[in-house]
């Protein structure tokens, strides 16, 4: 069973069925609520854009005061939450259970899902929340997909900047057209201590596999028998858009058949940080009913948090060697958000004499956020100081436990170092690859 988490803000379930919560005078009276107080306290101005966004534009209304701004400007602070959580879980001293009572992120779910039932949200938007379909769509064809989303083609990318809106010089992720749950198993070392069944998640299937396949070896290599499963995507980028119908579905169907392996004496292990964020924390609040979905919470691990689990245990193998350089490891904001400690680093301190330099700020990316082409400058601003510590660590290796904030923090140095070679490993995007390059596993 996952160890849990560290106290915590109580965050309320999501009535997204009832009227009330679509109704846009409802929206508009609690917005003004929570953004008063905001403006009281302004905390976060620096942790995203939506604070200076609400703060500006109070501080230039005729009173400089909430009642002096129209709602109808509300929307480009909505707009600008990539719903990191870090204003809930780090920063906002009025989150429930004090009487406040704030959760400005979900307040921005609850409006954009207002939108998204209003039938505002762009056809293209809604195209690439389906990444399961787009990436069996895509896996086929990888090396012309790969070819044709890369930076550096000015003609392919300029045509998707005009059709999706996708900034052209944003990294996107490549595709593989050997997703990860059609590799070859792998057999634990010996007779097998535990059992694991790893939830592939969109990106460690179509993406990069190779996050997952360094997960199965090194569960391997401590004796961890490992079933690849995916029944599907967990939902986080219909969230994102404010399609919680969506992302009910999703939790059912994804719980139901992750919940048999349960039953079958198997831990379930999620590659990606906002993955599990999803089954640990926001599936139950979506979904508040559902046996499934509550047993599954209670028994899903991030990555990070499982080896150091096994570590505490007693359970992981000490085999391992001092690196080729040092690390600068990304705290990802939704493994910031599960409130487990930072399980990345804690599992990258195991590996013997290697300097681990921490980053605790947001990349800027994301999700789907900031590869759009309004929002792409922004982005790069948001996560220039992780960029810059990133560099300044002068690391061997630059990681997250995101994939999509760790080449996020790539474009970032590159902007700040124009000038000078990249002297970094290009090829490890995530810690879990790292310590099976101390293991010795290629």
């Amino acid at each position: 069973m996952s160890e849990g988490s560290l106290e915590a803000p109580t965050r309320h379930n999501i009535p997204w069925k009832e009227k009330d919560y679509l109704d846009p005078k409802k929206i508009d009276n609690e917005l003004r609520r929570v953004f008063d107080v905001c403006h009281g306290c302004r905390r976060c101005f620096n942790l995203c854009d939506s604070f200076p966004r609400l703060f500006d534009l109070i501080d230039d209304s005729d009173s400089e005061e909430l009642d002096t701004v129209e709602s109808k400007d509300f929307k480009p602070i909505v707009d600008a939450c990539t719903f990191c959580d870090m204003c809930f879980m780090t920063k906002c001293p009025y989150v429930p259970p004090h009487e406040f009572d704030l959760d400005f992120p979900h307040l921005m779910l609850r409006y954009r899902a207002m939108e998204f039932d209003q039938g505002k949200v762009a056809y293209t938007a809604k195209q690439i929340t389906k990444t399961d379909r787009n990436g069996s769509l895509a896996s086929p064809f990888a090396s012309l997909v790969n070819w044709s989303t890369r930076r550096q083609n000015k003609i392919t990318r300029t045509t998707i900047e005009k059709v999706a809106k996708i900034h052209r010089d944003a990294e996107l992720p490549k595709f593989t057209n050997t997703p990860l749950t059609k590799r070859t198993p792998l057999k634990p070392a010996s007779e097998p201590k535990r059992k694991v069944a790893l939830y592939a998640t969109c990106f460690g299937n179509y993406n990069n596999p190779s996050i997952g396949d360094a997960m199965r070896a090194v569960l391997a290599k401590n004796n961890v028998e490992v079933e690849l499963v995916y029944p599907a995507c967990c939902g986080m980028p219909q969230l994102e858009q404010g399609d919680l119908k969506g992302v009910a579905e999703s939790a059912k169907n994804v719980a139901s058949e992750l919940v048999n392996w349960i039953k079958k004496g198997y831990e379930i292990v999620a590659l990606i940080p906002s993955c599990a964020l999803m089954l640990k924390f926001e599936w139950p609040l979506v979904l508040p009913d559902d046996e499934n979905v509550k047993l599954l919470s209670q028994n899903t691990f991030d990555a990070a948090e499982y080896i150091v689990h096994l570590a505490k245990n007693g359970e992981l193998s000490k085999e391992m060697v001092a690196l080729d350089g040092s690390i600068s490891l990304q705290l990802a904001c939704h493994s910031r958000a599960q409130n487990m400690g930072p399980k990345a680093a804690e599992m990258l301190r195991l590996i013997p004499e290697t300097r681990v330099e921490v980053v605790e700020r947001c990349s800027g990316h994301g999700g789907s956020w900031g590869i759009m082409k309004e929002n792409f400058e922004v982005a790069l601003k948001i996560g220039r100081p992780a960029a810059r510590k990133a560099l300044e660590s002068k690391a061997k290796y630059i990681v997250s436990e995101c994939p999509l904030a760790r080449e996020h923090i790539i474009q970032g140095i590159e902007k700040l170092n124009e000038n000078n070679p990249e002297n970094f490993n290009k090829v490890v995007q995530h810690p879990i690859q790292i310590l099976a390059l101390a293991y010795g596993i290629k």
